[in-house]
């Protein structure tokens, strides 16, 4: 049975063990990357938009230890009226993209910015939206804070609000700001969301990944193997999708500023599962460490969740449902007909541009 947007405290259920919605387990297909996510129709009197393509140095990434650019690429898609409108200032929706996929793919996902236009002709109010790219050497980042990639989670929550904030006309103020991401963005939007209530007002978590600790058998002495063999950066490219994703992960979560030139630590070494590394990974979960940030998600406006129906990662999904609904926090839950990628382009222009439309404080019209 399909659940739609639920807002009541619910009771606790028994659910199963985790399935490892790691940025690893997100799809079996390494082809998941150029996925068709379907286009919605074009839409009449649908306005053409100024998509600009920018570069934003990030102090927080200078210095990271596997050489990625601290000059992150970032399109900025403004509103209709932003060049007819030069007294006014606009909201801001940051938008994240997934694990394998940089900022120009997922527009290509999202159809933006057609979907953004369908948006607008259907009445959504004018905003920036922001989308930088997080895209690493192992194809991704995880928005997460590390010597070995750099700290995404800053980028995104003070360097690029920063400088999106001195360089267009936006409303600087946490209640005009809105973060919003699928699958590994997802991911991002809970992470950074629970830890930056001061910068965001609104948060959109789409198909979220990784919200759960792995459980030590989840971990595959034979991929561990593999992967023990890599002894270059560059080797990452010649991987298979889920044992990039697991250089990623480690990238991310348990980084070794002592162990050249990953600068990572694995969790299977040797042929033997490491606990202490697995742990460092569970901190990173945000089912494991939500408890401690009941406060800060408390000064949301608003919070939305969604997730296909086919899609594994609806079962974390509805765990951190249920946690905001444990501790009072109104939040939109829906599980819809779809799956990981199937209709993250409707969902994108009919559901989460909506919603920001409605959350986040505009400012007022002018010339």
């Amino acid at each position: 049975m399909l659940q739609a947007e639920k807002r009541s405290a619910g009771s606790r259920k028994a659910w199963l063990r985790s399935l490892g919605a790691m940025a690893l387990m997100l799809c079996a297909e390494p082809s998941w990357s150029q996925a068709n996510t379907g286009s919605p129709p074009a839409q009449p009197g649908a306005p053409t938009l100024t998509v600009e393509r920018i570069k934003v140095h990030g102090r927080s990434l200078e210095g990271n230890l596997e050489g990625e650019s601290a000059d992150r690429t970032v399109l900025v898609i403004l509103p209709p009226n932003y060049a007819r409108q030069p007294g006014r200032r606009f909201p801001v929706l940051y938008a994240l993209h997934g694990y394998s996929i940089g900022a120009e793919q997922w527009t290509q996902e999202i159809h933006a910015p057609a979907t953004i236009a369908n948006a607008y002709a259907k009445g959504l109010p004018d905003m920036i939206i922001v989308m930088p790219d997080a895209k690493t050497v192992h194809n991704g980042s995880m928005y997460s804070s590390s010597v070995t990639t750099g700290d995404f989670e800053n980028f995104i929550a003070r360097d690029l609000v920063a400088y999106v904030d001195s360089h267009y006309r936006t409303i600087p103020d946490r209640l005009s700001r809105g973060l919003a991401g699928h699958s590994m963005g997802g991911y991002g939007t809970s992470r950074i969301g629970m830890k930056h209530p001061e910068t965001f007002g609104a948060l959109y978590m789409m198909s979220p990944c990784c919200l759960s600790a792995r459980p030590a058998e989840q971990f595959n002495p034979a991929m561990g193997a593999d992967l023990e063999k890599v002894k270059a950066l560059s080797d990452s490219a010649s991987l298979p999708f889920m044992l990039r994703a697991q250089l990623a992960s480690a990238a991310a979560w348990s980084p070794n500023p002592k162990k050249p030139p990953l600068y990572i630590d694995l969790p299977v070494q040797d042929g033997k599962v490491r606990a202490e590394v697995i742990a460092k990974w569970a901190a990173n979960a945000p089912l494991a460490f939500v408890d401690q940030y009941i406060g800060n998600l408390k000064q949301y406006r608003a919070i939305a969740i969604d997730v296909g129906d086919q899609d594994s990662l609806k079962v974390d999904a509805q765990k951190l449902h249920e946690v905001l609904d444990q501790y009072g926090i109104a939040n939109n839950f829906t599980i819809y007909p779809g799956t990981h990628v199937s209709n993250v382009a409707f969902r994108f222009q009919d559901e989460v541009l909506p919603f920001f439309g409605r959350e986040l404080k505009a400012g007022k019209a002018g010339r």
